[in-house]
């Protein structure tokens, strides 16, 4: 998790070093957003389409996370399916969606989770959303799935 107030280098550092492309946004314990790897590039080409790797890096560390998150993040629940969640990730074109559990982040899920489950692939035989505990809070909607 990283923070509203984080610069997008420090976004793009942990996407590159974790090799993941979600990454839930808090602020003050609480879930606020979703930053993407889609998010990231769409910012930094939309303003630095003629300028090279240094001016792109300086850019990134001036911008703060709020400011191309995605807010508020659309959000399931640790009981939903990988049906449901698969069926809200595909009419809300997302890839990812945090799972809440009351105001507590729990986890993420992301298309490659839904696709490793729905292929038999280090699945788990259970039919709701499985994720890991995060500690921190959290205040999304819930979204209807």
């Amino acid at each position: 998790m990283i923070s509203a107030d984080d610069r997008l280098s420090t976004v793009e550092d942990i996407m590159t070093l974790g090799r993941v492309r979600h990454m839930p946004v808090v602020r003050g314990g609480r879930l606020v957003g979703v930053v993407s790897e889609r998010d990231l590039l769409r910012a930094s080409l939309s303003n630095l389409t003629a300028f090279g790797s240094e001016q792109r890096r300086a850019f990134l560390q001036a911008v703060e996370i709020r400011r191309v998150m995605s807010s508020p993040p659309v959000v399931i629940g640790p009981d939903d399916t990988p049906e449901q969640a698969a069926l809200v990730m595909a009419e809300k074109k997302i890839g990812c969606l945090p799972v809440v559990d009351g105001d507590e982040l729990v986890g993420i899920v992301t298309e490659t989770d839904l696709l490793r489950y729905f292929a038999g692939v280090g699945g788990s035989p259970t039919r709701r959303v499985e994720a890991t505990r995060a500690p921190t809070s959290s205040g999304p909607t819930r979204s209807a799935g």
